[in-house]
Order: C-alpha cells, then structure tokens, then sequence
C-alpha cells in the first residue's frame, strides 16, 4: 500500500498522466469539430472545391496558426499542463479561463509552475468549464424566444461593446498591480495598429507579447519591479 501511495503521489507520474489524458482528448476534440463539416458535407453532397480552398485557406491559416502557436507559449507556463490542456479543449481561454486560473491561484497564495499551483488552476479551469457549460445550457433554452428582440432592439449598440468591456474589466485589476509591465507592450501595439490598422489581432498578440517578456526581463534584472 506504501508503494502505491508513493507512486500515486509522485510528481512525474502525475504529469505523465496528464500527458496522456491531455493528447488524447485534445486529438479527440479536434476530431469532433472536424466530423461536423464533414458529416454535413456527406449529407447534403456538397464539398468545398480544391480552387476555392487555396484561395481561402492560407490568409485563414497564417492567422489563427500563429495566434495557436502563441497561446502556446502564453498560456501554459501562466496555466500549467492540466489547466493549459483543459483550457485548450473547453475553449474560452483568454477572458474565462485565463482569468480564473490565475485568480485561483492568487486566492490561494500559490505560485504558477509549482505543484500547487498545478492543481488550483486545473480545479478552477474545471469548475469554470462546468459552470459555463450549464448557464449556456440555461440561458439558451430560457433566452431564445425573446434573444432577437433584445439583441436587435434599443440595447443592440451595447451589445457591440460586450467583449471590449469585459477584456476592460478583466484586464484592470490585474493592470492596476502590474502596470510597469504592460506600458510598452501597450505602446508597441498602439504605433502597430497605427501603422497596420487592420492587422488581425492573433497576429498583433506576437510583437506585443515578445515585448512584454522582454520588457518584464529589463525590468527585473533592474529591480524596477
């Protein structure tokens, strides 16, 4: 029984476990979204033609690949590897999931990359995933009859800012203890869109994050922090 203890209790057998369980529903995912195009292609007999996929595909792929590949190394050292992976297939990350991770993790006096801090984020990200699955659920049944006359009544202007001010209000309490670190990347985006109004936004997460990490870097070998 010590033995089993031990083992179940061993960090590296953890994170392995979270591995595996981490590829293999996140490959599962990815399989599911790709099945619901196909299955209506399949139905109704209608498939996308090669030419028009060219034309599509690559301004498509340049975008949300590099905005992937970002997340990547944004989120997980911030989430760890359950959360990040949890995080990944339940979707929502930057204004849910990101948020009640490093919300938990604060509340709970724990460090990121730590073992403890391993655990409060992936139980906060489940928590947020199961909560948000059920007020979606019931939102959608209760909201649905009335949902077009209050969307495209008097209140449909408020709703084209529903996004920019929840970014605003996760953003400021966590703005408000750390502002050394976001002034340049703020800036540095800012002379970007100037220059490049309409640059995609997972396109203009890559210079401002790269400017973040190396700001935060001057910052602390400075002891500015």
């Amino acid at each position: 029984m010590k033995n089993k203890v031990n083992k179940i209790n061993n960090p590296k057998d953890y994170f392995d476990r979270v591995h595996k369980w981490g590829i293999m529903w996140n490959i599962t995912a990815l399989l599911l979204l790709l099945s619901i195009p196909i299955a209506v292609s399949v139905d109704l007999g209608v498939w996308p033609k090669g030419s028009d996929m060219l034309k599509i595909m690559p301004p498509l792929m340049l975008s949300f690949w590099l905005f992937a590949v970002v997340e990547v190394f944004a989120y997980v050292p911030m989430l760890g590897a359950g959360g990040a992976y949890l995080s990944f297939v339940t979707g929502n990350i930057t204004n849910l999931k990101l948020p009640c991770g490093i919300k938990a993790m604060e509340d709970a006096k724990v460090k990121s990359n730590t073992e403890e801090g391993e655990v409060i984020s992936t139980i906060a990200i489940g928590v947020s995933a199961i909560t948000t699955t059920v007020i979606l659920a019931v939102g959608v049944l209760l909201l649905w009859p009335v949902l077009p006359k209050i969307t495209d009544g008097v209140l449909k202007p408020a709703f084209d800012y529903v996004l920019p001010a929840l970014f605003g209000a996760l953003a400021a309490g966590y703005l408000a203890k750390h502002w050394k670190l976001f002034i340049l990347p703020l800036i540095v985006g800012v002379i970007v869109l100037i220059i490049l109004p309409t640059l995609p936004a997972g396109t203009l997460l890559v210079p401002t994050i790269i400017v973040a990490i190396g700001g935060t870097l001057l910052l602390s070998k400075l002891n500015l922090l």
